[in-house]
Parts: C-alpha cells; sequence; structure tokens
C-alpha cells in the first residue's frame, strides 16, 4: 500500500516595497490620485489638469510624504503631470496599461488610482524606460519630421498620376520625379516648354535611357486643368521639402548639443558597400553625428543605416 504523503499548500506573502507610494488615473480633463490610507483625511483626490492644479497635485503629494508615484502611460495625457512631479523631486514609474487592464474589481476612477497604487506598494509593476531628457527632445524633432516626408512622398505621386493622365511617361525612364532630372523637367514644362527633345536634354548623364526614350515619353496632352494640378503639387512639395529642411536644422542644432563620446582621434569607418542612408535622410551628416554621441557606428550592422528605427518594446514611453 503506498504511503500517503501530506502536502503542505504554498503561501505567498507580499512585502510592502514601496511604503510611500501613490496611485494616479490619468485622464484628459482630471487625474484621480490615492495616497495611502492614515496619509490625509481624504486619501483620494480628484485634480484638473491644469497647470496650477498639478503644482497643487504635486503640494498634496509631498505634504503626505509620498516619494514614489505610479501612472499609466495614457495617450500623452501623462506627459505634463509627468514633468511636474520630476521637477518637484517625485520619483515616477511610467507603466504600461497592457500590465494592469486586465485586473479584477475595477470599476471607476478611484478604484483604479487605489489598485494602481497597491500595486506599486508592493513592487509589482515594471517602469516603462524614458530616455534621458535631451534624447526625448530630439525623438520630438525626429517623429514630427517624418510627417512632412509622408506629406511630400503623397504629393510626388499625386504628380505622377497627373503626369500620367496626359500621357508624359517620363516615369517609365527615369526612377524618380523628386530628383534632379525629375524636378528641372517639371520645371520646364511648367514654365511653358513643350518641344520633347529640348525636355530631354534636362536629364542627367547618369540616367541609363537613351535620349530618345526619354524625349518618347515627354509628349503629351498639355491639358490646362491637368498642368494646373500639376503646378499646385509642385508647390506643395516644395513647401514640404522647406519644412523637412527647417527640421534637419533643429535636429542638427540639438546633435550639436549632445555630448561627445567618440573616442579621441578614432576616426568613422567607412561606410558599409552597397549602404544608403535613403531619399529622406537628412542632408547634413547623420552618421558622423550619431557616431560622435555615441561612440558606436551601428550602421556596419547588416540591415541598420541611418533611417532605420522603430519601437521594438511596449516598455518604451
Amino acid at each position: 500500500m503506498a504511503e500517503q504523503v501530506k502536502r503542505d499548500e504554498p503561501t505567498m506573502s507580499l512585502q510592502v516595497v514601496h511604503p510611500n507610494a501613490a496611485g494616479i488615473d490619468i485622464g484628459n480633463a482630471a487625474h484621480y490620485v490615492a495616497v495611502p490610507p492614515g496619509r490625509d483625511a481624504e486619501p483620494v483626490r480628484r485634480f484638473a489638469c491644469f497647470t496650477q492644479d498639478l503644482q497643487a497635485m504635486a503640494d498634496w503629494l509631498i505634504q503626505c510624504g509620498i516619494d514614489t508615484v505610479v501612472m499609466q502611460s495614457t495617450g500623452v495625457y501623462w506627459l505634463p503631470t509627468y514633468e511636474i512631479l520630476t521637477q518637484r523631486g517625485l520619483r515616477v514609474l511610467l507603466v504600461n496599461a497592457r500590465h494592469t487592464k486586465n485586473l479584477p474589481g475595477r470599476k471607476s476612477y478611484v478604484q483604479e488610482c487605489q489598485w494602481l497604487m497597491k500595486l506599486h506598494t508592493y513592487g509589482l509593476l515594471n517602469n516603462s524606460f524614458r530616455p534621458a531628457e535631451e534624447i526625448c527632445v530630439l525623438r520630438t524633432y525626429w517623429r514630427q519630421r517624418d510627417d512632412p516626408v509622408k506629406a511630400a512622398t503623397a504629393a510626388i505621386q499625386r504628380m505622377q498620376k497627373v503626369l500620367t493622365e496626359m500621357n508624359v511617361q517620363i516615369a517609365n525612364v527615369i526612377s524618380d520625379l523628386s530628383g534632379v532630372t525629375g524636378m528641372a523637367i517639371l520645371r520646364a514644362i511648367l514654365e511653358g516648354e513643350r518641344d520633347r527633345y529640348k525636355l530631354a536634354e534636362l536629364a542627367d548623364r547618369r540616367i541609363q535611357a537613351s535620349r530618345e526614350e526619354i524625349a518618347k515619353s515627354l509628349e503629351g496632352n498639355w491639358r490646362p486643368e491637368l498642368l494646373f494640378l500639376l503646378r499646385q503639387e509642385r508647390e506643395t512639395y516644395r513647401a514640404y521639402q522647406q519644412r523637412i529642411g527647417e527640421w534637419d536644422e533643429a535636429i542638427q542644432a540639438q546633435l550639436k548639443a549632445l555630448e561627445d563620446r567618440a573616442e579621441p582621434g578614432r576616426q568613422l569607418p567607412a561606410p558599409k558597400a552597397g549602404k544608403r542612408a535613403g531619399g529622406n535622410a537628412p542632408q547634413f551628416d547623420l552618421r558622423g553625428e550619431l557616431y560622435r554621441v555615441s561612440g558606436i557606428d551601428l550602421t556596419r550592422m547588416d540591415g541598420i543605416n541611418v533611417m532605420i528605427g522603430r519601437r521594438s518594446s511596449p516598455k518604451w514611453a
């Protein structure tokens, strides 16, 4: 007969890791803040999102003996609160909402902030990574630069569509309408040039198509309404190119302000064969600047160039 073994049920005890913790439920118009019971006669308070209310929130948290705060990274609503609380000396943890949203028993803003405070008190939440402030500034510039880049690309696509409607088949002989040759031919067309051979003479010598092929592609119907659309799209494209240039100036200035971390006297290695930054790369030496501020040339790795970057982890904020 087999001997029965008595098994003890495992027990788990939670230890208080952050006794002076607070939790904040972030909203677009108001935030709900919870502190441990006994710190205030009203341990949960509602604060509006105006700056003076956020300063009042910080005053109250400090008065309650709070030294660490947890909040969810909800949209961009958390940013002003995060900045003010960190400026006032509080340690702020930013957590991903997916790590807490499926927990039971939360039906109100009050319960939400209390639950966040409880989880943080026992050290059950992981802080999201947030770069240093100067990197956050650079990241903002880079992300916003993407909007005019996409808009400029869309303008090029609309110009190609208009040219096709006019049966100007330039896209079949040059690879990039936004290049030197494409822009020179567009400018001449909009200035009234209709001789296909004169237009073909504007092509760069590096274009592989023959002058006769280019000339054949530049014979169209020149309908006035389509020429008007072409002019409008070209002006739109030029305006976005100017905006991209302004973003590039801001990015370059911010990079110049960062600390030099490259080894003294060490030169940037030659670019890897076959690597291109892409047509939307800034007009300054971005690779050199990134090497200077990091001390590492990541573009030596396969599949990486100065324009490749992505947020691969939900812990980023």
